[in-house]
């Protein structure tokens, strides 16, 4: 079984801040560390970390080779990336603040030059029965997913960042939906807050057939299908940044199901896996492999 993640390679500039820079504020950085990122990119890191088999497709544009060269240190397969010599890599400005929160502006780049004859020749290379795993910072969503739908594949969406386009997405052909809390309120577009629980029960009658993994940050995660709810909780931590927390746990998720894990495993497995990344600085570089999760002790 193969795992493709098909979706945004980005560089990201981290700005080290004492808070986020406000309206009309000029702001001094403590530190600045250029990091590869991309939803995309980390969860494919996130995957084969995790001990997938793991195949990226997307673009960059020639300033970003060197994430090609990371993914294969790491064991992602990459012939299906894109060079373009007409686009920029996309990027995003990162602040972290000292409680160790993120805000984060994305610029595309070649992640919006992505074309169907492109989406048509990665596909071509799954089967039945093979994993794709998709977010939102890409372009042509809505064609990947149904070409993705009618080859066989299982579709995986993550829904960051979340627009209002996601809700006129062929979203019936999702497998599973992996969001926030505030992804789901919007998705649903609720106008009050409701508990995870609540939460989780209205994405899953919103989105019947579709498995629903809902993370609650300090309040863990929650799975949900017809037929079974796992509660998460979270392990106790020292958080250094935040940022690659929810591709960590997305990937690392995955991976113990598509391995043969039951919800409950594959569950903690990504929980313990979030828990070690935000203890590190940096999206990608701070997602943990297998081996340090599984010999790691946890405090719940």
């Amino acid at each position: 079984m193969k795992i493709l993640c098909f979706g945004s390679l980005n560089i990201d500039y981290t700005y080290r801040v004492d808070h986020f820079v406000g309206k009309g504020e000029t702001l001094s950085a403590d530190s600045l560390q250029i990091f590869s990122g991309g939803k995309g990119l980390n969860q494919a890191i996130a995957l084969v970390n995790a001990g997938a088999d793991t195949y990226m497709a997307g673009s960059i544009g020639e300033d970003g080779l060197f994430l090609l060269k990371q993914l294969e240190a790491a064991g992602v397969h990459t012939e299906h990336v894109r060079v373009l010599t007409q686009e920029r890599t996309g990027n995003a400005i990162t602040q972290n603040d000292r409680e160790g929160d993120n805000c984060i502006l994305l610029y595309g780049g070649a992640n919006r030059a992505i074309t169907r004859e492109q989406v048509d020749r990665v596909l071509a290379d799954f089967l039945p029965g093979d994993y794709l795993i998709l977010q939102n910072e890409i372009n042509e969503m809505p064609y990947i997913m149904e070409t993705a739908h009618a080859r066989g594949l299982k579709v995986v969406l993550n829904p960051s960042p979340m627009e209002y386009c996601i809700l006129e997405f062929p979203l019936e052909y999702v497998d599973y939906l992996i969001l926030n809390e505030v992804e789901a309120v919007q998705l649903l577009r609720e106008k009050i807050i409701r508990t995870g629980e609540e939460l989780s029960i209205a994405l899953q009658e919103r989105f019947p057939g579709t498995a629903v993994v809902l993370t609650l940050g300090e309040q863990g995660s929650v799975y949900r299908d017809e037929n079974e709810v796992i509660v998460q909780p979270v392990f106790s931590v020292q958080t250094v940044d935040t940022t690659a927390a929810g591709d960590t746990f997305t990937g690392f998720f995955i991976a113990g199901i598509t391995r043969g894990q039951s919800v409950k495993e594959a569950m903690e497995l990504a929980a313990k896996a979030a828990a070690i990344a935000v203890t590190r600085p940096g999206a990608s570089p701070s997602i943990p492999l297998l081996s340090e999760v599984k010999e790691n002790i946890f405090v719940l």
